[in-house]
């Protein structure tokens, strides 16, 4: 007599070929192609005007608080507030090269809508780290570029029979006949290091915005553009602030000053303007805009991260001022924990 199956018998199966076939039932959900759900050109397009005029404001209030305030005692550089906003600034754009901007990278470049060799190789995190070895590399030739012409006019050339005139500041020995040359950091060094430091991490900040600022103009979709109004007003605010304090450190003229802040105001929105002119034949799944976006943000990516770590905290946070102070250095970590937090939080509603 023939027994009854087992449900065991059956189910045990039909989980094993379940479990199988889930990756391939995964990757067919992939069609690459632009999903036109919740499309409202009309309402999407009144968004994208309240988008572009909130961003400008607040990337311009960002930027210019720094500026505006640079001469208030309480702010000049080595003060206990300074020291604060500067770690809160770095904070926040640490977090948007980790959390903003590098997993976006991740998703375009390793998207199963490309093709080899993208999808077999961690082509952002390469890309990133190339771009942060670039800048420290930039960064190492300019300043040492500019220290050796500032010795040049500094310190005339010395023959080994030839007596030091003894004064001013400059350290000459004469042993072998030859004149040794110690060049001690000066304010011009640093002022050139500033100068540095603003305009890479500007470029940076610059690159991310317009990838953002096209995205979201050429979307359709007024559910997606409305949470990502505040998101990236916030979001340009925060970076703002943090630019504008390494513009203020740079001491630039009045046109320098002004073209920079402009130019970090009118990204976005420039970027958003240029999203909707091109709404019609942009497709944020081809290969092409995959490749492009996900190569130009692991490059910002990698940009930020060194500015944030190396330019930003590590100088300050080794900076003998802030050390000997115990509750200025908790503080400061504080501060860094609260601005990297704040972004963070950002990235669950606008995950731009």
């Amino acid at each position: 007599m023939n027994k009854a199956p087992s449900y065991s018998n059956i189910l045990i199966p039909i989980l094993y070929l379940s479990i199988l076939c889930q990756p391939t039932l995964t990757r067919a959900k992939c069609t690459c192609q632009t999903e036109y759900k919740d499309q409202n050109k009309t309402e999407a397009l009144k968004y994208k005007i309240m988008a572009i005029a909130s961003i400008l404001i607040s990337s311009a209030l960002g930027i210019s608080l720094p500026l505006v305030l640079k001469n208030v005692s309480a702010l000049q550089p080595n003060s206990g507030a300074h020291f604060l906003v500067k770690a809160f600034a770095a904070g926040v754009i640490l977090a948007t090269g980790f959390i903003h901007i590098l997993p976006d990278a991740f998703n375009s470049l390793s998207s199963p809508c490309l093709e080899n060799p993208w999808e077999d190789f961690p082509f952002a995190g390469l890309i990133a780290m190339g771009s942060a070895m670039g800048t420290l590399m930039m960064e190492a030739f300019a300043t040492g570029y500019h220290r050796r012409a500032e010795l040049r006019k500094a310190l005339p050339v010395v023959s080994g029979d030839e007596e030091s005139d003894g004064g001013g500041d400059e350290s000459l020995g004469h042993g072998d006949g030859s004149a040794a040359v110690v060049l001690q950091p000066s304010d011009s060094s640093q002022l050139i290091r500033n100068r540095v430091i603003s305009q890479v991490l500007e470029l940076g900040i610059v690159v991310h915005s317009v990838v953002i600022g096209i995205s979201m103009g050429a979307t359709q979709s007024p559910k997606t553009i409305k949470p990502l109004i505040a998101a990236l007003s916030f979001h340009q605010f925060f970076e703002g602030l943090g630019l504008g304090g390494c513009i203020s450190q740079a001491k630039y003229k009045c046109g320098t000053i002004t073209a920079m802040t402009l130019f970090f105001s009118l990204t976005t929105p420039m970027g958003i303007g240029i999203g909707i002119g091109i709404s019609n034949i942009y497709n944020e799944y081809s290969p092409t805009a995959l490749i492009v976006e996900g190569i130009l943000n692991s490059a910002s990516a990698g940009i930020l991260i060194y500015m944030a770590l190396v330019d930003l905290l590590a100088s300050d946070f080794m900076n003998p001022n802030l050390q000997i102070n115990f509750r200025l250095q908790l503080g400061c970590n504080l501060a860094l924990l609260v601005g990297a937090c704040s972004m963070s939080i950002l990235a669950k509603w606008g995950g731009a």
